[in-house]
This record gives structure tokens, C-alpha cells and sequence, in this order.
């Protein structure tokens, strides 16, 4: 069976049987575990010890209102101090979501700079960045990243305009792609465009999908749906992209 990882689930929202049952299916390499606090980067670096497949990432969702600037300055000595357990900064990044159902209490000069200081951390242990960056929270992401010279980046479940897409190509970042590349439009147009080398594949667990993942619980073995239909888009053997998506992800990770 060809083997996947998935390079974005949020493990810590699952069960230890639902944990127990993944490490079960035999195509499961590794599995990239993103933080949402302090709290989350906790319970996935305990994960990583229970479960050797399990690589966390500690890092600050920003589709949340921020912390004091005390509790920021403890997640990130924690990070310190424990950053010989980490594979990765993440999930960091810029709200969205919350930002235009509420523009005033998600200011984005605040998050930049909280997200100029994850970049520099993630500079100074040369760990990959996992970013929650689209739209037109992108391209101010990408041009921190510019100004810190640093581009080993990670622009997960990437949305955004065709100029974005190709600031993107040209730092060499890399994006990832989820299950409802299945079904949505948007989505198979930006993983066409896009060099099948930059490319890795995710969950987002345990956010659920649509179409013919409909009421299902979201796990990692969707991915073999999404390398399907990659290989599709791309027009090339799904073994070629199984093969392809899998050394993309082992490099970028140093998995």
C-alpha cells in the first residue's frame, strides 16, 4: 500500500482511540500535528511521545482573539525550551474568518506582529513554518517572510489570487491541499497551476468536508483521495504522484 502523510491535522481534537485506530491503517507514514496555544502544543508533544508517527508543531492559531502579551511571551519560552521535540512552527498565521465576521476585534497590525515574531523562532531553530495565511492575508505574510529572508514556508489549505499563487512559486513555498480538492473548483485550479513538486496533502482534521465526504469524520486516509484526483489534475500516474507528494513532504519536514 502506498504510504501518506499528512501534513496538517490538528490531533489533538481527536480521541487516543481515534489516535490508536489511525496508527492502525498501515498507508500512515507520519502525521505533521499543528497547535492552536500553548495548551494544544502540550497535549501534541505528548502525543509525539506516545505515538512515534506523530510529529508536532507548537504555534498560536490566529482565528482567535490574541493573548496578553505575557501569555505570548510563555508560549514562546515554552516553545523554547522545547524545541528539540517540535518538527515545525504552526499553526501560525493571520485571521481571516473571524476578521470579516468581526474587523475590529481582529485588527491585523496586532497579528502581523505576532506573526513576525513566529517567523523569526522558526529563523532560529531553521524549523518550517506552518502558515494559516489566504486571501489577502497572503501576501502580507509572504512579504514578512521576504523581509526575514526566510521562505521555508508552508501555506496550508492555500486560497487565494493567481498574483499570490505566483509569489508563491517564485519563494519556492510550498502549499497543501485537502480532501475537498475532490469537489471544489477553486481549489483544483489552484493545484493545477502549481508545481506538483511544492505540493503536499492534508486533512485540516477534524474539519469536516462536503461531497462525497458528506457526515463523514475527517481522517487521514482521505488523502488517498485527494493524490487521486491530483493525478488526475495533473495528468500523470497516480503512483507518480503518490511517490511525488511523498518525498515533497519527508524533504520539507526532514521527516
Amino acid at each position: 500500500m502506498n504510504k501518506i502523510i499528512d501534513s496538517h491535522i490538528h490531533l489533538d481534537q481527536y480521541t487516543e482511540k481515534e489516535i490508536a485506530n489511525i496508527q492502525i491503517n498501515n498507508s500512515i507514514a507520519a502525521l505533521i500535528a499543528v497547535s492552536m496555544d500553548k495548551a494544544s502544543s502540550i497535549r501534541n508533544r505528548q502525543l509525539s511521545k506516545q505515538f512515534s508517527f506523530v510529529h508536532p508543531a507548537f504555534g498560536f492559531h490566529p482565528e482567535q482573539l490574541l493573548l496578553q502579551e505575557r501569555d505570548f511571551a510563555d508560549l514562546f519560552e515554552w516553545i523554547r525550551q522545547h524545541h528539540k521535540d517540535m518538527i515545525a512552527i504552526g499553526e501560525v498565521g493571520l485571521p481571516h474568518y473571524e476578521r470579516q465576521k468581526d474587523p475590529q476585534s481582529f485588527p491585523l497590525e496586532p497579528y502581523l506582529e505576532i506573526l513576525e515574531q513566529f517567523i523569526l523562532l522558526a529563523k532560529e531553530f531553521n524549523k518550517p513554518i506552518i502558515l494559516h495565511c489566504i486571501y489577502e492575508e497572503a501576501p502580507l505574510a509572504l512579504n514578512l517572510l521576504e523581509r526575514h529572508s526566510y521562505m521555508k514556508a508552508h501555506f496550508h489549505w492555500f486560497k487565494g489570487s493567481e498574483t499570490t499563487l505566483e509569489r508563491l512559486k517564485t519563494n519556492g513555498c510550498y502549499i497543501s491541499c485537502t480532501p475537498d480538492i475532490v469537489y471544489e473548483q477553486d481549489i483544483q485550479r489552484i493545484a493545477e497551476q502549481y508545481p506538483l513538486q511544492k505540493i503536499m496533502a492534508e486533512t485540516d482534521g477534524p474539519w469536516p468536508f462536503e461531497g462525497p465526504f458528506q457526515s463523514k469524520k475527517t481522517e487521514p486516509a482521505m488523502i488517498h483521495h485527494t493524490i487521486e484526483k491530483l493525478a488526475k489534475l495533473k495528468q500523470v500516474p497516480t503512483q507518480q504522484v503518490y511517490d511525488q507528494i511523498f518525498a515533497n513532504t519527508k524533504a520539507f519536514y526532514s521527516l
